[in-house]
């Protein structure tokens, strides 16, 4: 199955600057991480016009950087509630608070938007995304009515905000020369222009691109790096080939450069990949000792949460069950759903204080789920939260040795498909719905208002 539960294809058709800090209550200064083009082994990146800074901020010196946290032990389920932001978006796909409180969201018909006090503004629109659609209440659903899974998919926000006013976008364009017929890139647009989507400059291209498995989330991390999420683009057997963007997770300088200490694959692997063997990764964050954390859509369920080893090999497409990784050197999971869907997509370690119950958990959007996954990682030998309740789950035994996964559904079939979940500057949460896609199970969705932008509250 497709990451949103759909068969595997093989016929698919063709298809101002401005504050959110009374609209949101943001008074921190911390980023948001979402809830990233140049050919493997070329040199064509478009020149950039001033250079970023690269990046030497150490561990310690990241705002949530905490090696001491320490694992909830109790049940997330009471005590939060939802409240709307934003209504009406078209198919929102990621979003991201600026360090100064401002607020952009990507919406995958081919928009940036910038946001306040519930008024949205578009401040670019990338000529070469593909075209996608965002469906109305009542409107005949399926994946082939938006266009599929492409288009305007992850953005972030430059960590040295606004002294260097870029804002990065992934997204999807078509390629007559790609093995599929489309490409992903990573660009970046200076929001301070007058033309601000003619500033588009090219971060890094050549990712395969496919109407499935585009993968699409890009976030800055603790130390300034930029993340990328590469699906396999319809190519599984180029997952475990470094020279390949396919099923790869990047880690790169602000300007498209390989981060220094990434792996050395030699031959012809490539200096940007961290990791490889990925499926179709839409999720990523960091727990508070800077542990990356990679949320992934598995085969026919199977979905996945990993955590990140710099050249380490996921599995994919060898290794997706219990009996492949033990027969396998693969990094195993810690999350691996067996026969159940989520549908994993954008997420964020909490760490604020504005909602107790969700503290220290992993936050985890699902799609064909329609919920929002509350994912406490405990280390192994410690209290662990219950699961007495039809929501929760446990993970152990076979899984990687680090921690022991719990498992609690939040807001089952009350938002809808949950496209990203993700942390405001002053310690709020939010999530972003996917309602408008073409893909919500049933006829509930999407509703009158969506897409939405909501909060979450502790009640």
């Amino acid at each position: 199955m497709s990451p949103d539960d759909t068969p595997e294809p093989s016929d698919r058709p063709n298809r101002r600057r401005r504050r959110l800090l009374a609209a949101l209550g943001a008074t921190g200064t911390a980023g948001l991480a979402g809830c990233t083009s140049v050919l493997p082994g070329s040199d064509t990146r478009t020149p950039t016009t001033s250079p970023s800074p690269r990046p030497t901020q150490g561990l310690e010196a990241w705002e949530q950087y905490d090696p001491d946290w320490e694992a909830p032990t109790t049940s997330p389920l009471q005590g939060v509630e939802t409240e709307t932001v934003v209504e009406k978006l078209k198919v929102p796909w990621d979003f991201a608070f600026a360090p100064n409180g401002e607020l952009f969201l990507s919406e995958r018909i081919g928009r940036i938007l910038r946001i306040e006090d519930g008024v949205t503004e578009v401040v670019a629109e990338p000529e070469a995304v593909v075209d996608a659609s965002a469906i109305d209440p009542g409107d005949e659903g399926g994946w082939w009515s938006t266009g599929g899974e492409d288009g305007l998919l992850g953005m972030s926000v430059h960590p040295a905000y606004p002294g260097q006013p870029y804002v990065y976008a992934y997204y999807t364009y078509r390629d007559q020369d790609a093995p599929n017929g489309e490409t992903n890139r990573v660009v970046r647009y200076d929001v301070t222009a007058d033309d601000i989507t003619g500033t588009e400059e090219t971060i890094v291209d050549g990712i395969p691109g496919n109407q499935f498995h585009n993968g699409g989330r890009i976030a800055f991390g603790p130390r300034g790096y930029l993340w990328v999420t590469c699906g396999d683009g319809g190519l599984p057997d180029d997952a475990g080939d470094p020279s390949s963007f396919a099923g790869k997770v990047l880690r790169l300088r602000p300007d498209g450069e390989p981060a220094p200490e990434n792996p050395d694959w030699g031959g012809d692997g490539d200096r940007r990949v961290f990791t490889v063997g990925h499926r179709n990764p839409q999720g990523i964050t960091w727990l508070p000792d800077g542990t990356p954390v990679v949320t992934e859509h598995g085969p026919n369920a199977k979905d996945e949460v990993n955590l990140l080893s710099a050249g380490d090999d996921y599995g994919w497409p060898e290794a997706r069950t219990q009996e492949q990784y033990e027969a396998s050197d693969y990094h195993r999971p810690v999350v691996n759903t067996g026969n159940e869907t989520w549908a994993p997509t954008g997420s964020v370690f909490y760490t604020g204080e504005q909602v107790p119950a969700l503290q220290n958990r992993l936050l985890v959007g699902a799609l064909r789920g329609q919920h929002v996954n509350a994912v406490t990682l405990s280390p192994r030998d410690a209290e662990l939260p219950p699961v007495d309740d039809e929501h929760a789950r446990r993970f152990e035994g076979w899984y990687d040795t680090r921690f022991t996964a719990t498992s609690h559904k939040l807001f089952v079939n009350e938002l809808g498909r949950v496209r990203c979940v993700g942390q405001g500057p002053d310690g709020n949460v939010f999530a972003i719905t996917s309602n408008r896609d073409g893909r919500a199970s049933g006829d509930q969705f999407p509703r009158e208002g969506d897409d939405r932008l909501v909060r979450l509250v502790q009640s």
